[in-house]
């Protein structure tokens, strides 16, 4: 017996937004200033820094909701599942539903109240509520219904993940660049096979570290001071995040009692390409074991940082082969993490 991930689906939308698309921008530093450099060249840096090339938006008349909705209804179909036998539908997100030219989120009904009444669940013993995590709130999404079908409070439960921060990015702020729009969903449940989730773990830093990343106004001088859009001190997260996260995944893995060499893949949140890497390598330091090929997917190149969407969309371009050289097959033994807002960590070990 094991509680597993029976069903993955993701909703990609389908407007590209280049790095070009960038080039006539107004970047402006946080005091308001200009920066010296040309657009050509902040981009160019991004890249390099980043691996971002492009990302995904959103259509206008898409909210958060609608792309967990769709998400949802593809891990549904992929886990062959009547679901009005789902015990719990959870959604993890950030922001609420932004109408697109709107800046006031809308998170009354909940996100996951809304995709109850979209997939048309009339079984009120469903019950649908959201997780407020930063970056790492699908992971704790799935931790949490482990949790509730380890104590037989459920049998069936969706977690999804999705969000769309390219509504809450400042357009003056050159940080906007790494934020993007999209939907991740599984089904938990436990079946008779062996492995699946074999340990967890999560924490949270807020002892000088709550504000890395924040709500705050826009970089232009003259714009409504009311008006919050999402910040962050980007070289603090990356300090935090390669300085936090190996522990936590090696803490992660000794407690599931498999070696570092049964590891064949590590999930890890879509936040920037050299601090994933820099991520990995200093866990495998930590075995002192070298790191392997192909044990890092990226996704980023492409999509961008969609927040708690990243690591299940991941999850579903590998399972569906999608990313070259990038495969999981029964035995296989995973890492899934995720580390942001809060700042919080997390991540789960798991047997495909």
């Amino acid at each position: 017996m094991g509680i597993h991930i029976t069903g993955v689906g993701s909703y990609i939308p389908s407007h590209t937004e280049k790095n070009e698309d960038f080039l006539n921008h107004l970047f402006l530093d946080n005091d308001g200033t200009p920066f010296k450099n040309e657009n050509g060249d902040i981009i160019e840096k991004f890249k390099a820094i980043t691996g971002i090339e492009e990302r995904r938006y959103a259509k206008p008349h898409q909210a958060a909701s609608d792309l967990a909705f769709l998400a949802a209804e593809r891990a549904i179909e992929d886990a062959a599942l009547d679901p009005e036998t789902l015990d719990y539908i959870i959604v993890a997100h950030n922001f609420g539903d932004i109408q697109h030219g709107c800046i006031q989120t809308e998170m009354l009904p909940s996100l996951a109240t809304r995709v109850k009444h979209q997939l048309q669940i009339k079984n009120p013993n469903c019950v649908a509520y959201d997780v407020i995590f930063g970056c790492p709130g699908w992971v704790e999404g799935v931790i949490q219904a482990q949790a509730f079908i380890k104590a037989r409070m459920a049998k069936k439960c969706l977690v999804i993940g999705a969000d769309t921060l390219s509504r809450v990015a400042d357009p003056n702020d050159r940080d906007s660049m790494i934020f993007a729009d999209g939907a991740g969903a599984t089904v938990i449940e436990e079946t008779e096979k062996c492995g699946g989730i074999l340990s967890h773990c999560t924490q949270t830093f807020s002892n000088g570290e709550a504000f890395y990343l924040y709500s705050g106004k826009s970089n232009r001088p003259d714009a409504e001071p009311t008006d919050k859009y999402i910040k962050m001190f980007g070289r603090k997260v990356y300090e935090f995040a390669i300085s936090h996260v190996p522990q936590a995944l090696k803490n992660c893995l000794d407690d599931s009692g498999e070696e570092i060499g049964a590891l064949t893949k590590l999930f890890l949140h879509q936040a920037n390409e050299k601090m994933d890497e820099a991520i990995v390598k200093r866990f495998y330091r930590l075995y002192r074991h070298p790191l392997p090929e192909n044990v890092l997917p990226i996704s980023i190149h492409k999509l961008g940082n969609s927040s708690v969407a990243t690591v299940p969309t991941l999850l579903d371009l590998v399972k569906r082969n999608q990313m070259e050289n990038h495969y999981v097959q029964q035995g296989d033994v995973a890492l899934f993490a995720s580390v942001g807002a809060g700042m919080n960590i997390n991540a789960f070990s798991y047997m495909f």
